[in-house]
C-alpha cells in the first residue's frame, strides 16, 4: 500500500502546525478516520464527548487507513479509532506496531465476509465455493463489489479470489458508499449481487442479507476493533486517553445507532445515543461507576 503524496503532505502539515502551537496547556487532539459508517459514528461520538464534556478541541483528518497508521507512527496524528485486529489490519500493525500504543477495545464480535441479499436462493449460493458454478457467475456478471482499495477487506477478498480459484471474477474497486449504492440498486431490481461486507454496518438493519460461508477461512473469524494512539499520547493527555480506553460499545447498540444515522444524520444519531446512555457516557468520562 503506497501513501499518496497529498495525504502525506496533509498529515505532515498538520504535525508542523501542531508543533508550532503546542504548549503544556494545548488540548487539541487530532483523530484520523475513514468514511466507513462505523468509523464515522464512533469518531464523531468521540469528538462530541471530548469537546462538550472534557473541554478539548478535536481536529478530524479523513484519510485512508494506511496513512492513519503512518500518521500515528510519525506523530502527526494522535488517535485512530478503527484498528481491526488481529487479521484485517495485521499487515499495517506489523510495520508500525512498535511505534503506536493501544488504548482499548471499542467493540468486539466484528467480522468480515461476502454477503448476498436474502432473496438469492441459498440452495444455489450459500458458500464462496458456489461462486464457481457457471450459472451463479453469469447471474453475478462475474463481479464481487468491493470498497476502497486501501481497506484490509479488499486485500483479504483478493486472497479469497485466489484461494477459491475464482479466476473468472473481478473484484470491483469502489468505496463504502459506492458499495451500498450498488447493493441498494440490486435489491430494488431484485438482482443478484455479492458485496464485500463487515459487521457492524447499517446495511444489515436496512436489508435482509446473509454472509456466504467461507470454508477455507480466508476472510477470517471474529475480530475486535481497537483504538490506537501515538506513542506518548497517554502521558500527554491522560484524561482523554483514559476516556477512550473506557469507551466500549455493544455491537448491537452500535449497529442500531449507525442505522439511525442513515435515517437522519450522524450528528443527530450521536446526540440521540448520548441522550439515551447517560450512565455509560458518564463512566467513559469519569471512570466512576
Amino acid at each position: 500500500m503506497h501513501i499518496k503524496t497529498p495525504l502525506t503532505v496533509l498529515l505532515a502539515g498538520a504535525l508542523a502546525l501542531a508543533l508550532g502551537t503546542a504548549s503544556a496547556a494545548d488540548k487539541t487532539i487530532r483523530i484520523g478516520w475513514t468514511a466507513w459508517s462505523d468509523a464515522e459514528f464512533v469518531t464523531k461520538l468521540t469528538k462530541r464527548i471530548l469537546e462538550d464534556r472534557m473541554g478539548y478541541e478535536v481536529e478530524l483528518l479523513q484519510t485512508d487507513i494506511a496513512p492513519q497508521y503512518q500518521g500515528l507512527a510519525s506523530g502527526s496524528l494522535d488517535v485512530m479509532l478503527m484498528s481491526w485486529q488481529p487479521q484485517t489490519h495485521g499487515d499495517y500493525l506489523a510495520k508500525v506496531g512498535q511505534d503506536v500504543a493501544t488504548l482499548g477495545i471499542l467493540y468486539t464480535h466484528a467480522r468480515l465476509g461476502w454477503a448476498v441479499p436474502g432473496y438469492v436462493p441459498p440452495e444455489e449460493l450459500s458458500s464462496i465455493e458456489d461462486l464457481k458454478k457457471a450459472s451463479v457467475r453469469d447471474a453475478l456478471d462475474g463481479t464481487i463489489t468491493g470498497i476502497d482499495p486501501g481497506a484490509g477487506l479488499m486485500r483479504l477478498s483478493q486472497e479469497a479470489i485466489d484461494a477459491y480459484g475464482l479466476d473468472d471474477y473481478r473484484l470491483q474497486i469502489s468505496s463504502g458508499a459506492g458499495m451500498t449504492a450498488a447493493l441498494e440498486r440490486a435489491v430494488r431490481r431484485d438482482e443478484w449481487i455479492v458485496v464485500t461486507a463487515w459487521s457492524p454496518h447499517w446495511k444489515f438493519g436496512a436489508y435482509d442479507l446473509r454472509y456466504l460461508e467461507d470454508p477455507k477461512g480466508v476472510l477470517g473469524g471474529y475480530e475486535r476493533v481497537v483504538a490506537l494512539a501515538r506513542k506518548g499520547f497517554y502521558g500527554d493527555d491522560i484524561d482523554a486517553a483514559g476516556f477512550i480506553s473506557r469507551m466500549q460499545i455493544p455491537i448491537d447498540d452500535l449497529q442500531a445507532a449507525m442505522y439511525d444515522a442513515q435515517q437522519t444524520s450522524y450528528e443527530a444519531a450521536v446526540s440521540e445515543y448520548i441522550a439515551e446512555n447517560p450512565k455509560r457516557i458518564d463512566y467513559w468520562v469519569t471512570g466512576e461507576l
